[in-house]
């Protein structure tokens, strides 16, 4: 099986957990060894799938410090653009060594291209896949061109109407692409836990009839494994070796011990949701012994009358069923009865059809 199809094959298969995409973004701050830690990392937390940024200062915003090209609040506030994306890019004589890292770890390897450039930079390596980054939602030309290779597409929402998502949609299908996962996403660095909205996902989902993910930046895990129980088919979260490193994403980023949980506690999220079931479960089969039954409280002779001082609803479940409890009483013992005994029709007089 290719890395294009089984990525997208564990994307579609509902029986299977979400893929987890590890984002190493900007965090290798400039470190081709620490970059290469970052990845060694994310395979051994279990992480299906590496996601890179493929630009550079120039290919994403022009040199310029007018109005627009420095910004104002938030994480990176006072930051010149270009200065930040020139800090923040991954050198594109790396990418090589980070695909070939990356596999060897086990993880499928794809990337968000920010121009033309970088698509037709990355077709040789073969990618299963291109990401549309939230920014770049709305560059409808950038969506086609990525369409236009045959590869499925990942697509974040971050700060776009409805309208926006499906103009984006329909150009990526226009152009060809057959096989794509929207992401619900917050643009917020960090996002408060209470703007994750995680109901989007479902209501994506219908309104689309695609796969949709999550494309998280609130701290920790809890909204991973929360979109999981909400049908999320991928999640992609930052990843770096400590947030105390710094750098421009290591604070709304994941530790490695972190990611691990996100792994196993969405695996476990998924397998929760198991299947529409009325009757009883396996594991529930011994309980049963000790439902509630109709047992003699007290010892009774033939004839005598059945009364709530002589027969009981208890635990365990030997005797007759609780709902009998109405029809027994009043109603004569058909022979002497011992304390603690299961109470059955044969021990009722007139037994089960009076």
């Amino acid at each position: 099986m290719t890395q294009t199809s089984d990525m997208f094959d564990q994307i579609q298969d509902v029986t299977r957990p979400p893929l987890i995409i590890a984002e190493l973004s900007a965090n290798h701050s400039g470190d081709l060894g620490r970059a290469l830690e970052i990845i060694a990392a994310c395979g051994e937390a279990g992480a299906d799938a590496l996601k890179l940024q493929t630009y550079t200062a120039d290919t994403i915003t022009l040199n310029h410090d007018g109005p627009g090209f420095v910004l104002e609040g938030g994480l990176w506030h006072g930051r010149k653009l270009h200065d930040l994306y020139e800090e923040a890019h991954t050198p594109w004589e790396w990418h090589e060594a980070l695909f070939e890292a990356g596999r060897k770890a086990g993880m499928a390897v794809f990337s968000s291209p920010f121009d033309f450039s970088a698509i037709d930079f990355l077709e040789q390596f073969d990618p299963p896949a291109y990401k549309i980054a939230s920014f770049e939602l709305i560059d409808l030309p950038l969506i086609a061109h990525a369409a236009r290779t045959g590869r499925p597409l990942v697509m974040s929402t971050g700060m776009a109407s409805w309208d926006e998502v499906m103009e984006a949609v329909l150009t990526a299908r226009q152009a060809g692409c057959d096989r794509l996962c929207v992401l619900h996403c917050t643009s917020g660095y960090p996002t408060p836990i209470e703007e994750a909205d995680l109901r989007t996902l479902p209501d994506l989902a219908m309104r689309l009839g695609l796969p949709v993910g999550l494309s998280d930046h609130t701290p920790g895990i809890a909204a991973p494994v929360a979109a999981t129980a909400l049908g999320a088919r991928a999640i992609e979260k930052h990843v770096t070796m400590r947030r105390s490193d710094g750098g421009p994403d290591a604070a709304f980023s994941l530790e490695p011990d972190e990611l691990a949980a996100l792994v196993r506690e969405t695996r476990n999220a998924h397998a929760a949701l198991g299947q529409v079931r009325t009757g009883t479960a396996k594991s529930e089969e011994g309980s049963k012994t000790v439902r509630r039954s109709l047992y003699v409280a007290a010892p009774v002779k033939a004839g005598e009358t059945l009364t709530p001082d002589n027969v009981r609803s208890v635990r365990p479940g030997g005797g007759l069923h609780p709902r009998e409890y109405t029809r027994v009483l009043g109603r004569p013992a058909a022979r002497d009865l011992n304390f603690g005994e299961p109470l059955d029709w044969s021990m009722v007089e007139g037994g089960h059809d009076t």
